[in-house]
């Protein structure tokens, strides 16, 4: 099942996608909530109510003229407004190929446990442009990857049951300005700045029973549920960066467990699974100067189109806009 989040009379309002056509969940039943923060907060209720008026629209039930083209909605994050927003370190492959560019050793303890990072969740954004000041245009790149999003309220949950804990799947790009993000690493305290404008989600939140047929297992000596999906992410028309998201090493459910730890996860957190494999520019290029020392780096520009593709999710698209501002925090540094 396809849940989608619009721009309805100056509100956010859930609806589910069959067909290329949007029907708004409150006006499908009256016992189902116009949003999905409250879809989430009572997920148990509102999924097994939901899946049922699903059944309804496949079965013909319910007819097509209760829906809407989607491609004439104006589509927002499909969690508008989440609680929070972390992003995991879960594609051993992409953490390696960094580090080998820079020709600094693998970490031993990228095997040893997940991790991840809180980033600005009033940031996150669906579909549509993404306004970027100057700065932001310094190295500016994307990053491919996909995102889990919390059903219910969950603490201390062990990776063996924390599947139960997830209301389903959706594309995110976390977008990173990498001179901010280099330049504040550098004290140990990060990432902050370089990610913190924009991340895209979308274009909907794609719930497991759609996804049953793509599962696989984790790798060995991992728990949880994995998924055989293809990602690719063109840039302007051109594709760059090609993976699977069944080749995350750390599962979501493992993020989950350490995020929980000692910790409330709350219904509409999303947990990103970090980069995919070739997954960034910042990956590319440093793999194109190792191979080539007259290798061109490439960064997004002004009007780039970013279209990314997961199997089974969808295409997040997305387009960099400039503010209108010609104001630096570079500039202002200190000598």
């Amino acid at each position: 099942m396809k849940l989608v989040s619009y721009l309805k009379e100056g509100h956010d309002q859930l609806a589910i996608l069959e067909n290329n056509l949007l029907y708004d969940t409150d006006l499908l039943h009256s016992e189902m909530p116009s949003s999905m923060m409250m879809f989430l907060t009572y997920w148990e209720d509102n999924y097994a109510l939901a899946l049922k008026l699903h059944q309804a629209i496949l079965d013909g039930r319910i007819g097509r003229e209760k829906g809407f083209p989607v491609n004439s909605a104006d589509l927002l994050a499909p969690v508008p407004f989440p609680p929070s927003c972390r992003d995991g370190y879960a594609f051993r492959q992409h953490v390696a190929a960094a580090r080998r560019n820079r020709k600094v050793p693998m970490l031993p303890e990228f095997d040893q446990y997940p991790v991840f990072y809180f980033t600005n969740h009033h940031g996150v954004q669906g579909p549509g442009p993404v306004m970027c000041m100057p700065d932001h245009f310094n190295k500016l790149d994307f990053e491919l990857e996909a995102a889990i999003v919390i059903s219910k309220l969950g603490r201390n949950i062990p990776a063996e049951e924390a599947d139960e804990y997830i209301a389903g799947l959706m594309i995110m790009n976390d977008l990173s300005a990498r001179t901010l993000q280099s330049e504040e690493m550098l004290l140990n305290l990060g990432p902050a700045k370089g990610k913190d404008f924009a991340t895209a989600t979308g274009p909907w939140l794609i719930t497991l029973d759609e996804l049953e047929q793509f599962e696989v297992p984790a790798k060995e000596g991992h728990a949880g549920k994995n998924w055989n999906l293809k990602m690719t992410c063109a840039i302007n028309g051109v594709q760059v960066s090609e993976g699977n998201l069944s080749d995350m090493d750390w599962t979501f459910a493992e993020l989950i467990e350490r995020a929980s730890y000692g910790a409330t996860l709350y219904p509409g957190d999303i947990i990103g699974s970090g980069t995919v494999g070739t997954g960034c520019f910042l990956e590319l290029n440093g793999t194109g100067k190792l191979n080539d020392e007259n290798y061109e780096e490439q960064w997004l520009q002004q009007g780039d189109v970013i279209e990314m593709e997961v199997e089974g999710l969808g295409i997040l698209k997305n387009i960099i806009e400039k503010e209108e501002s010609d104001f630096s925090i570079l500039q202002k540094k200190k000598v």
